[in-house]
This record gives C-alpha cells, sequence and structure tokens, in this order.
C-alpha cells in the first residue's frame, strides 16, 4: 500500500497547515473576490498607460489578427506589439511587488504578499511571481489558467495559486499582519 504523499511532511497534519502554522498568528488570507479584483485593476492601470503612450496603436495592433495572415514582417510586428504587452507587465509586477510588496491593484484591494513563513519575498521570487502571472494575459490560455488557478484557490487550505506555490508566497489582508511581517509592505 503506497503512502499519502501528505503524510511524508514530517510534524503532523497536512502541508497546507504545516505552511500556514508558519506564516504569523493574525494573518487573514486573501479572498479570491479581491484577488481577481486586484488583477483586474492592475491590468487595466497597465493597459491604461501603453494605449496613453501609444496613442492607442498598441491595442489596436494586439487586436488585429489579420496581421498574422501577413508577410514576416507583419507577424513579427504583431508578436513584438504582444511582447512589448509582456514585458510591461511583467516589469509592473516585478517592480511593484520588488519595492512595495504588492502591486498598486492589491494595495487598493487591501492585500500584501509575502514569503510563505511571514518575511519578505525576495527579488528572484518577485521575477518567477511576474513572470507566471503573463500567462493569465495571453488569449485563449488565460481562460484556461484562469479558471484552473481559481479552482485550485478555492481547494487549498492555503488558499495559494499555481503561482503562489512555485515562488512560495501567500497573498494576505495587509492590515492582519503583525507589524513585524507588515514593516516592508508600502
Amino acid at each position: 500500500m503506497a503512502e499519502s504523499p501528505v503524510s511524508l511532511h514530517q510534524g503532523g497534519g497536512t502541508l497546507a497547515q504545516a505552511v500556514l502554522a508558519s506564516a504569523p498568528d493574525e494573518m487573514l488570507i486573501a479572498p479570491i473576490w479581491k484577488r481577481i479584483a486586484a488583477f483586474m485593476l492592475d491590468v487595466l492601470l497597465i493597459s491604461i498607460i501603453l494605449t496613453f503612450l501609444t496613442n492607442g496603436q498598441l491595442t489596436l495592433n494586439l487586436l488585429n489578427f489579420e496581421l498574422l495572415s501577413g508577410g514576416a514582417e507583419y507577424i513579427l510586428f504583431f508578436a513584438s506589439n504582444w511582447a512589448i504587452l509582456l514585458t510591461a507587465h511583467w516589469l509592473y509586477w516585478k517592480y511593484t511587488g520588488l519595492y512595495y510588496s504588492r502591486s498598486f491593484g492589491q494595495k487598493l484591494m487591501g492585500l500584501a504578499v509575502l514569503a510563505e513563513d511571514g518575511s519578505e519575498m525576495t527579488n528572484r521570487m518577485w521575477e518567477i511571481r511576474a513572470m507566471k502571472k503573463l500567462v493569465y494575459l495571453i488569449f485563449p490560455l488565460s481562460f484556461y489558467f484562469g479558471a484552473y488557478d481559481l479552482a485550485r484557490i478555492s481547494q487549498r487550505h492555503t488558499h495559494q495559486s499555481n503561482v503562489d506555490l512555485r515562488v512560495g508566497s501567500i497573498v494576505a489582508h495587509a492590515n492582519s499582519l503583525p507589524p513585524a511581517n507588515r514593516k516592508h509592505i508600502k
């Protein structure tokens, strides 16, 4: 009879319980709706900035799938517009996370992102988190991975997305954190 992977964890309880046990005592995990709202606010903010900077051309080019039926230069042009969009979001999520421990959307929703043990996340953690979130922007992958992650968040005791599990992060209510765990959050 094979052992359950959960029982391999030393210290009793499930792995999810062990993660939450190492987190700050008063921490409240962020609900799904706040995470979705924060993500949408972030995407809207970056989209508005890119639309303003490109006088609306980037948005039009991203939606112009007829470019894909053109020659190589049109395909390259289409791909470069997507590269600009994805790079802008990656830079935004990485550096707002690095400097504020959350994005502006998360700040507006009263959320903070921290390591599973309640400490500040590292530069590498923010890089990976920002990169993994890009899949939510790419149609039609966004629907599949978004729905899958929402289902996984609701099934896990820790309410961690697959991105959170990969990075080792937890999204919590910022005000529920003890002062010692809140000092890096701006």
